[in-house]
């Protein structure tokens, strides 16, 4: 009985054992057979051993049976595992060439639009190049028919600036001068010139003028070279050819480096003389006239002349010139021991009907311009050297004590010239005062007197110039000046310049000519010029501006007044001295050269 039970207790744990790794179920249907076996084993209270076999036997079927199920469905599971391994690897190789497309078709759809933009670009380029090349061949054919300019080797030489004139001056009191007004020799009233018109045609006026312009790399190089016929040879005539010399106007070179500096050496407008564009040769701003002497009181000298220019910023321009001196002497009853200068000598270069001064030094003009962006600005001053060599012995022809006196002197001048009513209307003002600088003003009146010793003794003189200038349109130039230049008297006794004791009683009678072509002043009239004023109206209008020239007229009135130092007795004016008026009108029919 004993070993019954222990073999049922035995088979019952191992039973156990094996429904523990059942599932659930199994478990609860084995444990309800377990119940009903126990329960009839208790009924029986005894098993046979062929029980226990067959229990056994039953067990061990259903626990091969499930291990069978289990591995099948661990087989099952495995199969399941590794198909959703490769539907996952299959997943990730989709995903990964999803993306891969994706991508694709992104930088497809950059390189699309980049391939369009780039079409887009060459299409535009194209017709830019096209219009490019349109319009260069047409300027290159324009180069070719109408050419502004003509190229040698690297150089571009220009004719800008050429004219061909035709012109006429008309004067109420004749003074034998032709086109250009002499200033100091407007006819007193009662000369003879006073009482004769004189009609002047002409023209040797007409400009030939070249510009020839170089590069490289650090500096443009130019040339300039300007020419007319108003001068005259001695010799020169207008009996039937008008056999005038040629006559350098400006003849310079120039260096204007890129960093602002230029140097400009030759024969040029005085730095003195206004300008538009910094200090620039070629820039100069001269009075819209015809008469080739400009106006009363503008300053200005053409000639030699070594320039030193530096431009800072577009804004403030220095400059330094050494120029080509020459002293203009003039007084009454001046003294004769000293020599200043001398005749052209036969041989030489110079004319020997005129007077040549000998120079110590070159006159010298620093100035400073700017153009803050309204106007033109300029202050400047000249520096003059004078030198004489008195002989205070000569009344006894001895050479004895002779000595050069030498005299410094300085003048002070600056202008403005500024636009209005949107570049429809100019203003200008210049001026220039101090000691001996009567040569630079446009009625060359005097520098220098001397003393009764013979030392240089300068005079003090004044030149100013005021412009109102209207430009209506494009063909249209109006313009109204108004100047003069004055010379202050310095006298000693009745020697000097505009001595108080100049004899004048002669002034108001006409006297006789010496001959058909020797009209004469007034004798005992001998005062010497205290002003010249002058009044001036014109206009040009171009009939054509364009790419074949210009073709231009012009009228001008001028209205001069000249006035002596008063004198003793014989005064009529109402400054006290004699006077002359001129009414003088010009006309002028001009082809510019392109």
């Amino acid at each position: 009985m004993k070993k019954r039970r222990q073999a049922a207790i035995a088979g019952m744990l191992a039973a156990g054992m094996t429904l523990a790794s059942l599932p659930a179920n199994r478990v609860w249907a084995q444990a309800t057979k377990k119940q009903t076996h126990h329960a009839v084993a208790k009924k029986s209270e005894a098993v046979s051993p062929e029980q226990l076999q067959q229990l056994k036997d039953e067990l061990e079927g259903e626990i091969n049976a499930l291990k069978n199920e289990l591995a099948d469905r661990d087989a099952k599971l495995k199969q399941a595992q590794d198909a959703a391994e490769a539907a996952q690897q299959t997943a990730a190789k989709a995903e990964a060439a999803a993306n891969d497309q994706q991508q694709a078709a992104t930088e497809n759809a950059s390189t699309v639009n980049t391939l369009n933009a780039t079409v887009a670009n060459l299409k535009a380029s194209q017709q830019q190049m096209s219009a490019t090349m349109t319009t260069e061949r047409k300027t290159m054919e324009q180069q070719i028919e109408h050419p502004d300019a003509i190229h040698v080797k690297g150089i571009t030489i220009s004719p800008t600036g050429s004219f061909i004139a035709a012109e006429t001056d008309y004067r109420s009191a004749a003074t034998g001068g032709g086109l250009n007004t002499a200033f100091g020799a407007i006819p007193l009233a009662n000369s003879d010139n006073a009482q004769m018109s004189e009609f002047n045609g002409t023209g040797r006026q007409s400009r030939l003028a070249l510009t020839a312009t170089g590069k490289v790399s650090s500096m443009t190089m130019t040339g300039y070279y300007e020419m007319d016929w108003l001068g005259t040879g001695i010799t020169s005539n207008n009996n039937q050819s008008n056999s005038y010399v040629l006559r350098q106007r400006q003849l310079w070179a120039r260096a204007a480096l890129n960093n602002g500096w230029k140097f400009t050496g030759g024969q040029m407008w005085s730095l003195a003389t206004e300008t538009t564009q910094g200090l620039t040769n070629g820039s100069e701003i001269l009075p819209a006239t015809i008469d080739p002497q400009y106006e009363a009181g503008f300053v200005w000298t053409r000639q030699y002349g070594f320039r030193v220019t530096k431009d800072f910023g577009r804004k403030f321009f220095l400059g330094v010139s050494a120029e080509n001196p020459q002293i203009l002497l003039a007084g009454n009853g001046l003294p004769t021991n000293l020599l200043i200068g001398s005749a052209g000598t036969a041989g030489g270069l110079y004319n020997p009907t005129a007077n040549y001064s000998f120079n110590v030094a070159p006159d010298f003009v620093i100035k400073a311009a700017l153009e803050p962006g309204w106007g033109h600005w300029e202050l400047f001053a000249i520096n003059r050297f004078y030198r004489d060599r008195v002989y205070p012995n000569a009344a006894s022809k001895s050479s004895a004590g002779a000595y050069n006196d030498s005299t410094y002197t300085a003048g002070v001048g600056g202008g403005f010239r500024v636009p209005f009513a949107n570049q429809k209307i100019s203003l200008g003002l210049k001026g220039l005062w101090g000691q001996g600088m009567g040569r630079y003003g446009s009625s060359t009146i005097a520098d220098i007197t001397l003393r009764p010793d013979g030392q240089i003794a300068p005079l003090r003189t004044l030149s100013a110039l005021s412009t109102l200038e209207f430009f209506p349109n494009s063909r249209t130039y109006i313009y109204l000046n108004y100047g003069g230049d004055y010379v202050g008297r310095r006298y000693y006794g009745s020697e000097g310049y505009g001595s108080p004791l100049t004899n004048m009683t002669g002034c108001n009678t006409q006297p006789v000519p010496g001959g058909p072509f020797s009209p004469a002043a007034p004798a005992n009239c001998g005062g010497n010029t205290k002003n010249i004023n002058e009044f001036t109206a014109g206009y040009w209008y171009y009939f054509y501006k364009g790419p074949m020239g210009g073709l231009r007229q012009g009228i001008q009135y001028s209205y001069f007044v000249r006035d002596l130092w008063s004198g003793a007795g014989g005064a009529t004016n109402p400054s006290g001295g004699a006077q002359g008026t001129d009414n003088t009108l010009f006309t002028s029919f001009r082809y510019y050269f392109p």
